[in-house]
């Protein structure tokens, strides 16, 4: 099967790195061309790409900043920077600290040409990425029975979508339920678009539908992504997920939070970083006010959910329960 267009969203070419500009998808598909380092951490900033959008981003971006050094008294000096500027641009997950680390370590490794090296570093890491989300999608498709209805959160991007494949060759088909995710409405225009274009039963409800739909019984799951998993269970998504997590633990719903590695330079929940951004975005949807001049606008973008509330944290080594994450590591460290 022909991996859906958000699968594939972020290209590296001689011109630059081109996202597809997930703000107006799929009313629109238009991409976004940035031909410097600094243009692809405005546009992560920006929310042109999100959830591990920005982790492919990351990976041009490291190579345009390979090519930009050239010439320069200290190219290398001039690459790190660009990759702390490229991590501070989201800082609750760690996705992009993992992307600008695989080319790195591959430039730190290499005595010869810095964008041959970059260029290595970055193809690694995408293909890392893509193998451990398959091997993450296995894994959570394992603990959801055929038939069950799932509930989602935000846009998982390539777990959810080597979930699906994955229980497709399990035998198994799964319906799913999908929250709006405001105030950029992720799940209405990422997640449950792309389970549409997959061929997957999918329906959508608003983000305050969540506890009543896990009271009704019919949902067999939640499942989500996680922007970080802390060493102690807790887990650090899209803001919202707490709410859900409480409301299946509550009504009996497993919650499984997807991630490829708890992180160990996260001891606990306490050590994240979470976002706050511009209070505004919450004013309007899609472009449209939803609230008069008079109002102020809150919005931290990630909550942080406690461990007794999550099932399992499946990652591409199996599932841990959230007291036991060190178990990960037992075989050794990741690779990233």
């Amino acid at each position: 099967m022909t991996l859906p267009i958000l699968a594939e969203s972020v290209r590296l070419d001689d011109e630059g790195v081109h996202i597809l500009d997930r703000r107006v998808f799929p009313f629109k598909r238009e991409w976004l061309l940035c031909r410097t380092s600094e243009e692809v951490a405005v546009a992560i900033e920006d929310m042109v790409t999100q959830s591990s959008g920005p982790y492919f981003a990351a990976l041009g971006a490291m190579v345009l900043a390979a090519r930009e050094a050239s010439g320069l008294a200290d190219p290398r000096a001039y690459l790190r920077r660009a990759g702390e500027r490229i991590v501070a641009t989201r800082e609750t997950n760690n996705h992009l600290r993992k992307a600008v680390a695989a080319v790195l370590s591959e430039v730190d490794k290499s005595a010869g040409d810095l964008v041959e090296a970059a260029t290595a570093g970055a193809r690694a890491g995408d293909e890392l990425y893509r193998s451990r989300s398959r091997a993450l999608g296995a894994h959570a498709a394992d603990l959801v029975p055929d038939k069950a209805t799932v509930l989602t959160h935000c846009w998982a991007d390539l777990y959810l979508v080597e979930l699906v494949l994955a229980a497709r060759r399990q035998g198994k088909e799964f319906s799913f339920l999908c929250t709006e995710t405001r105030p950029y409405l992720q799940g209405a225009r990422l997640t449950a678009e792309t389970l549409a274009e997959m061929g997957a039963d999918t329906r959508l409800i608003t983000d305050g539908m969540g506890a009543a739909v896990l009271s009704s019984g019919e949902v067999g799951a939640l499942v989500t992504a996680a922007d970080r998993v802390a060493m102690d269970g807790h887990v650090v998504n899209k803001i919202g997920t707490l709410g859900l997590a409480v409301a299946a633990d509550a009504f009996g719903v497993p919650f499984y939070a997807m991630v490829q590695a708890p992180d160990q330079a996260t001891p606990t929940g306490a050590d994240v970083p979470i976002e706050y951004r511009d209070g505004d975005e919450v004013l309007s949807a899609l472009g449209h006010r939803v609230a008069s001049e008079r109002v102020r606008g809150h919005y931290p973008a990630f909550d942080v959910t406690p461990p007794r509330f999550v099932t399992a944290v499946v990652t591409d080594r199996g599932a841990f329960e959230p007291g036991r994450l060190r178990e990960y590591y037992a075989e050794g460290e990741a690779n990233q």
